[in-house]
């Protein structure tokens, strides 16, 4: 009991420092590094700012749900795979991050709800079984793939430094996705991913905007 106490006292801090952006910045390269900034319009820059501001909010998401499920999987082969994956979305939450501020412009103010809210989503699925939370996994990661997607559309042709950045996140997320698929994940119900879907859709519209 204790060592679960203290556990969850530990993830508390993490949420919080990833959602006031005070955790180890990217390890890998940021991928617009080298790029000029092309002049935008105000329009497209608060366009693109609004967008990415989404995708921070997103990445939150996605730390808070791979740390809450590797707090209660089963396997330990699992609870590790969680841990990486959480590993590699930090770079692209400190990416999100600074992309933000060459925008000048900052994440949502709703980081720390969507961040409780998606760590007690996680360690649901964990406690349901590895196979379901892999499934979970899988299924986030899809509509995930489906939002980058739609924002590469939506951006400015001008703004290829967040084009870039996009690009790289979505080919990652798909390779988690896969990574999930492979690792046995069973295939969520029909209403759950439509609930998914349409708190994903509450999460996206609102970040956008605060």
């Amino acid at each position: 009991m204790n060592d679960l106490v203290e556990q969850l006292i530990l993830e508390v801090d993490k949420g919080l420092r990833f959602c006031t952006n005070s955790f180890e910045q990217h390890k890998r390269d940021y991928p617009a590094k080298d790029m000029n900034e092309n002049k935008l319009n105000e329009i497209e820059k608060n366009h693109s700012a609004g967008l990415m501001r989404v995708n921070h909010a997103g990445e939150v998401c996605a730390q808070a749900l791979y740390r809450g499920q590797a707090l209660t999987a089963d396997l330990g082969e699992v609870k590790e795979q969680m841990v990486e994956a959480a590993e590699e979305e930090l770079d692209h939450l400190a990416w999100c991050n600074r992309r933000l501020k060459e925008l000048n412009d900052k994440p949502s103010i709703l980081n720390p709800i969507w961040y409780g809210m998606s760590f007690s989503l996680g360690a649901l699925a964990g406690l349901a079984g590895d196979k379901w939370s892999l499934g979970f996994v899988e299924e986030t990661e899809k509509q995930v793939v489906n939002h980058l997607e739609e924002h590469l559309e939506k951006i400015s042709e001008k703004d290829e430094k967040t084009k870039v950045i996009i690009n790289q996140m979505r080919d990652e997320e798909q390779s988690h996705q896969e990574q999930a698929k492979e690792a046995g994940a069973n295939e969520l119900p029909e209403p759950v991913k439509e609930i998914m879907n349409k708190v994903s859709k509450i999460m996206t519209s609102t970040s956008y905007h605060i």
